[in-house]
């Protein structure tokens, strides 16, 4: 790892890690995660990097109330169908981020402000948001800002427990659980893992009789779990799931980029025409709208970078993806493709900058 952390910070990792979230230190100011076996670069107000700017890490502004915040990467499945190759079988991710909670805290409390009253504060991330060994931490300390109405999170579930349902029965409003298949052999193609479903299930079940409300959010893959669906749409419905938001979220597999492909893909076309026909057969919302979980918009935070920008930094971290480093621009983090080496400088220019997130070329 190429930032500097004091190594009393070090010393307070290690004594607060998790068992589900072992660093092993190979060597001075180099962390492996051994979840994905991926260089760790810990995002602290010591390594001076923002937490504006990336989509792997931090906090991300879409222009509305909602702000996803991203604590850190890695996951412990390896799901066929994965938007970003997340898994220790990744061909394109080569190093994770994990941030320091009282410094993400601080940051949301600033867009919190900016953002005014009736804030939902999304746990999510690239990768499985229960990995992050501060949960706690994170939780009770974006409970205190005023302006967060609604804490949420999204999960595999797999790492959760009777314990840690409680813990996180004090903080959160809503679980997004992704369960992709009932049957046990599905679920494990899918997840690209042999899936512990039956602990998936009870967790399920504990979270809904919980004073946490319950969506469970499967990704239909046709070819893989077609059959499930219908499944899935009656075990919400007998357990309970959806006090106050919708019990289900179903999402259609899209082949991203840099996600993992599969030849079948639906169109949005026949998708909507099942949810359509499933709404009508077991009386349940399945076509869902931002409305449904209390979104509007919101004015965005004021961006200081603009497309087409020019400048020149210091590369101060590696990246998320092979051939990448990061930069700061203006209070934002900047990912710079780049053959430079960390600590050396590169002159960039700036050709994404949607949402908030910044990508650069190397000039």
């Amino acid at each position: 790892m190429e930032v500097r952390i004091p190594i009393q910070h070090y010393r307070k990792l290690v004594r607060r890690h998790s068992k589900e979230y072992i660093i092993s230190f190979a060597e001075p100011r180099r962390v492996i995660s051994h979840v994905t076996g991926r260089n760790l670069v810990f995002v602290t107000r010591e390594s001076g990097i923002p937490l504006l700017g990336h989509a792997a890490f931090g906090l991300i502004d879409r222009g509305t109330n909602l702000i996803q915040v991203r604590c850190v990467t890695g996951c412990n499945l390896n799901c066929i169908f994965c938007s970003v190759d997340e898994g220790r079988r990744s061909k394109t991710r080569a190093t994770d981020y994990i941030v320091e909670p009282e410094y993400l805290v601080e940051k949301l409390r600033e867009v919190a402000e900016f953002k005014g009253m009736g804030v939902e504060a999304h746990i999510d991330g690239q990768g499985e948001p229960t990995l992050y060994p501060y949960m706690e931490e994170l939780l009770e300390g974006i409970s205190k800002i005023k302006q967060v109405s609604v804490i949420s999170m999204q999960t595999n579930g797999t790492l959760l427990d009777e314990e840690r349902i409680n813990m996180l029965e004090k903080y959160v409003t809503r679980i997004n659980l992704s369960i992709n298949a009932l049957d046990e052999r599905k679920a494990s193609r899918l997840a690209g893992i042999k899936y512990p479903l039956q602990k998936v299930i009870e967790v399920a079940k504990m979270i809904a009789e919980s004073k946490m409300d319950l969506l469970i959010a499967p990704v239909w893959v046709p070819g893989y779990n077609d059959d499930e669906m219908e499944r899935i749409i009656q075990f919400a419905l007998e357990i309970g799931a959806g006090k106050r938001y919708p019990p289900l979220g179903i999402q259609k597999y899209i082949p991203y980029r840099y996600g993992r492909k599969l030849k079948k893909v639906m169109n949005f076309r026949e998708f909507y025409s099942r949810l359509a026909k499933w709404e009508e057969e077991y009386g349940v919302k399945l076509i869902l709208t931002p409305e449904d979980f209390g979104m509007e918009k919101r004015p965005r935070i004021p961006q200081p970078i603009r497309k087409g920008e020019r400048f020149k930094a210091r590369l101060i971290a590696e990246g998320r993806m092979y051939g990448e480093k990061l930069a700061i621009v203006r209070d934002r983090v900047v990912t710079v493709r780049s053959r430079k080496r960390v600590g050396e400088f590169a002159a960039f220019e700036i050709v994404r900058a949607h949402d908030g997130i910044f990508l650069a070329e190397e000039l």
